[in-house]
């Protein structure tokens, strides 16, 4: 027989066996994890020699021969794992957002997913876990109310590691090869239809945990959470912000703009069919005023709430044109008021950001800086006042009665629990990637 259509039988036949190992994981990870079976389905087997041992990139999962055959030499339950791990990283967006330090990235990522899969109870994924995977774990829970890639990013920055720990960390939760993920992410992204896919995957992992896998998803309380987390709806704040902030027309006649002689010239022309009439709109030129209140019994950091009030004041004067002015009063307030500071430029803005200090730290209570506000406006200490921006992370009693300005109300949370609020008020609710954006 002709040497290279020997070698390319062989090839084949290699082929053949890592598929039918693939194949045979997925039936098994189905039969125990029905949640999972659209996501499963999801990826296409294909032989890549430059993988090692496992890969994806949202289409396909790639594996290298002799990588996927050396992992079932090992044990079912090895392949079974990177199976998994691979899907994982499809599952909760990490191939999409590598456009963070990748080195950092990459290790937040493989903890994440190594973490939920150490979470479940499941025969065909179970591996013991070692001395420095408890610690990690005891570590990440202690630090995080749930353990998404995103926040042991952040942990993973804040850590000093020697470079032998970091190996060792590196070492210990390596599964796949991730070179086949997306780069850094432009400004503003075009549509993904591959992330779509996973993120419509992911939403119906949730429901069907929920309604129609019960006695199969007990126990998978890790899980539950991160899905719940997931599939929380992203705000942009900064969006939020400028449409929160967007001119209004005044309604009144713009006499500036009104034309004396077409109008008469209709009127005696056409007898009541004048040419021209005033424009009903006009924008005034006035100054805007802005109220944004800080809970200060909230947990947020310090160097958080700087951020937000920095992000804040910048987005709320870029949205006015160039002959308006804006003038926003910063308010502390826990269950009383306990400061306010009138800002009008830049300049004081820096320099209460310098000097600025939580005071406060009582209960919360959302009513007094509404009746604050409204003495103020009495007093008339704020003439035009556009919107009020309310800061906080807990739970409080809310006014009685609707204001006669826009109100928002910015929750700052970490365990993704809904919150309600009045029928009147704006509710917008993110964590701290939210007011950082893309600053890696």
């Amino acid at each position: 027989m002709n040497p290279i259509w020997q070698q390319q039988e062989q090839e084949l036949k290699i082929e053949h066996i890592c598929t039918e190992i693939l194949i045979q994981s997925r039936n098994q990870l189905y039969l125990q994890m029905r949640f999972l079976d659209v996501a499963l389905s999801s990826l296409r087997f294909v032989r890549d020699d430059q993988i090692n041992p496992l890969g994806t990139d949202g289409e396909n999962l790639y594996y290298h021969p002799q990588g996927l055959t050396g992992l079932y030499r090992e044990g079912k339950n090895q392949v079974n794992r990177g199976y998994l791990h691979c899907l994982f990283h499809c599952l909760f967006a990490h191939i999409y957002e590598r456009g963070k330090k990748e080195k950092v990235w990459d290790l937040a990522c493989d903890i994440a997913a190594e973490y939920l899969l150490d979470m479940q109870n499941d025969s065909c994924i179970y591996r013991r876990k070692s001395s420095l995977r408890r610690q990690i774990y005891g570590w990440l829970e202690k630090e995080l109310k749930v353990v998404t890639a995103q926040g042991i990013y952040r942990q993973l920055q804040a850590r000093v590691f020697s470079t032998e720990e970091w190996e060792n960390w590196e070492r210990e939760f390596y599964v796949d090869d991730h070179s086949r993920w997306e780069g850094k992410q432009e400004e503003k992204p075009t549509p993904n239809p591959n992330r779509e896919k996973w993120e419509d995957n992911r939403e119906k992992m949730e429901t069907e945990m929920e309604l129609f896998s019960k006695e199969a998803s007990e126990g998978r309380e890790a899980m539950k959470d991160l899905l719940h987390a997931e599939n929380r709806e992203r705000y942009d704040y900064r969006e939020f912000l400028r449409k929160f902030a967007v001119l209004k027309e005044v309604m009144q006649v713009d006499m500036d703009t009104f034309d004396y002689i077409y109008y008469y010239y209709g009127m005696e022309r056409y007898g009541n069919m004048p040419l021209i009439e005033p424009l009903e709109t006009s924008e005034v030129r006035k100054v805007e005023e802005f109220v944004i209140v800080i809970d200060t019994s909230m947990s947020c950091k310090e160097s958080l709430i700087k951020k937000f009030l920095e992000e804040t004041y910048s987005i709320l004067n870029q949205t006015q044109s160039f002959h308006r002015k804006i003038q926003v009063h910063i308010i502390q307030c826990d269950d009383k008021i306990q400061s306010d500071r009138k800002i009008t430029s830049f300049d004081e803005m820096e320099e209460y950001l310098r000097k600025f200090q939580v005071t406060g730290l009582g209960g919360t209570d959302f009513r007094p800086p509404f009746a604050y506000v409204e003495q103020l406006r009495a007093r008339g200490q704020l003439s035009h006042l556009r919107g009020l921006l309310y800061f906080t992370d807990g739970y409080g009693t809310f006014p009685a009665k609707k204001p006669s300005y826009e109100t928002a109300f910015i929750f700052m949370k970490s365990d993704y629990q809904d919150i309600d609020v009045p029928p009147w008020a704006i509710k917008l609710i993110i964590d701290e990637e939210g007011i950082k954006g893309n600053e890696y």
